[in-house]
C-alpha cells in the first residue's frame, strides 16, 4: 500500500463527515464496515506480523481484531482517527496472543553453530519458528510523523527476530512509537498502563534491539549498493545454485556468512563451515535447482525449487532471503517448506 496515513485527523467530525460508512457500518452494514477497513487492512497486517513473527498468527490475530471492532464499533467516539483505534484494538488482540503462544525463533536463538555439515538434519516441529513475510503491499517511507522506521526496515528479519526476544509490552511500544509515530501517551491509552510504563518499556526494548540489530538496515544498504547492482547480486545466487558452481556460490559470500534454514536446527557461521555445507549437501548439484525472483521482509529475495524425481518437476523448497553487506551475501535464511509459496504468489512447482 503506497499511501501514508497520519496518527490522527485534524478534526474527527470532518472524517465522520467524509466517510458515511461510519454511520453505517455502526448501524449493522457489514459491507460498510468492510470498505472502511479494507484500506488500512495490509499495515494492520504488518503491525500484527512485527507482533508475532508468523504470517499465519498475523492473519488470525487481525481476523480475531476486525472482529472485535465490527463488534465494538458503536464504542468508537471519533475523538481520534479509526485508524488509531483500530490499532488500539489490534494491538491488544496480538497481546492476547503473545501470552498464549511461543515466541518465534531462528536456528541462531536454539544453540551454536555448526562447523561441519550435518547429515540427516531434519525439522524440529516442536519449536514456534519466525517465517518470512511478504513483500507485496508494504509501503514506502514512515507510518506516521515521529516514526523513526521505516515500513520495510520494520520488517528486516533481524528487526523482527529482535523483537521476539522482547515481552509483548516492550514489543508493543516500540513498535506504536518507533514504527507507527504514536505518542507516549497515545500509546498508555491503547496498553491501559501509565506513561512511566511506557518509557520505560522503550527504554528497556530500544537496548535489546540495539544489542541485535545492525546500526545500518538492509534499505540503506540496498539503496547504497544500487538496484541494478542487487540484481546481480540475486542472479548470481541463483545461477551458482543453478550450475552446481560452489566456487562461484562462495565467492558472493563474505567471510563472516551465516547461512539457517529454519524449521532446521543446525546452521553454518563463516565461509569454511557454510561452504563444507554447500558442498557436501545437494545444495550445489548441477541442475537440480530452479529460481524465481520475489521480496521477504524488505529484502532480495528468492523461491528456491528443487528437482523431483517422482514428481518430475521442481518443487517448491525454500524462500531464500538475502542479507547483504557491501555487495555481498552476509546471512542467508532459508525459509524451508512448500507452504510458504502461496504466501508470496509463487507457483507450487515448475516444469
Amino acid at each position: 500500500m503506497s499511501e501514508v496515513f497520519s496518527v490522527r485527523t485534524a478534526d474527527p467530525a470532518v472524517e465522520e463527515a467524509e466517510n458515511p460508512d461510519l454511520e453505517r457500518a455502526r448501524g449493522g452494514d457489514d459491507a460498510a464496515f468492510t470498505r472502511l477497513v479494507r484500506p488500512l487492512h495490509r499495515e494492520l497486517h504488518a503491525h500484527c506480523y512485527r507482533m508475532l513473527g508468523s504470517t499465519h498468527d498475523a492473519d488470525d490475530a487481525l481476523q480475531e481484531a476486525l472482529l472485535r471492532a465490527w463488534r465494538g464499533l458503536a464504542r468508537f467516539e471519533g475523538r481520534g482517527s479509526l485508524r488509531s483505534w483500530l490499532y488500539t484494538v489490534a494491538t491488544r488482540t496480538c497481546l492476547d496472543a503473545v501470552e498464549t503462544r511461543s515466541r518465534r525463533a531462528l536456528p541462531v536463538d536454539l544453540g551454536p553453530s555448526s562447523d561441519r555439515a550435518v547429515i540427516g538434519d531434519v525439522p524440529l516441529a516442536d519449536v514456534a519458528w519466525l517465517g518470512p513475510y511478504p513483500d507485496a503491499g508494504l509501503s514506502d517511507g514512515p507510518a506516521g510523523p515521529g516514526a523513526r522506521y521505516e515500513q520495510r526496515e520494520a520488517v528486516e528479519i533481524a528487526f523482527v527476530a529482535a523483537l521476539q526476544h522482547l515481552p509483548g509490552n516492550q514489543r508493543a511500544a516500540l513498535l506504536l512509537f518507533e514504527v507507527l509515530g504514536f505518542s507516549v501517551a497515545e500509546i498508555a491509552a491503547t496498553m491501559n498502563t501509565s506513561v512511566t510504563s511506557v518509557n520505560s518499556a522503550l527504554a528497556r526494548a530500544r537496548k535489546v534491539v540495539a544489542e541485535r540489530v545492525p546500526s545500518l538496515t538492509q534499505q540503506r544498504t540496498l539503496r547504497r549498493i544500487g538496484d541494478a547492482r542487487v540484481r546481480e547480486i540475486v542472479a548470481g545466487y541463483s545461477a551458482a545454485l543453478e550450475r552446481g558452481d560452489a566456487d562461484a556460490l562462495v565467492a558472493l559470500l563474505t567471510e563472516d556468512v551465516t547461512w539457517s534454514m529454519p524449521p532446521l536446527a543446525h546452521w553454518y557461521r563463516g565461509i569454511e563451515a557454510v561452504t563444507d555445507f554447500a558442498v557436501r549437501l545437494p545444495l550445489t548439484s548441477c541442475g537440480g535447482w530452479r529460481h524465481l525472483t520475489t521480496g521477504a521482509n524488505g529484502q532480495p529475495t528468492v523461491g528456491s525449487y528443487l528437482w523431483d524425481d517422482e514428481a518430475g518437476a521442481y518443487l517448491g523448497w525454500s524462500i531464500d532471503v538475502l542479507t547483504l553487506r557491501a555487495e555481498r551475501i552476509a546471512e542467508v535464511t532459508s525459509f524451508v517448506g512448500s507452504g510458504h509459496f502461496a504466501e508470496f504468489g509463487l507457483p507450487a512447482e515448475l516444469p
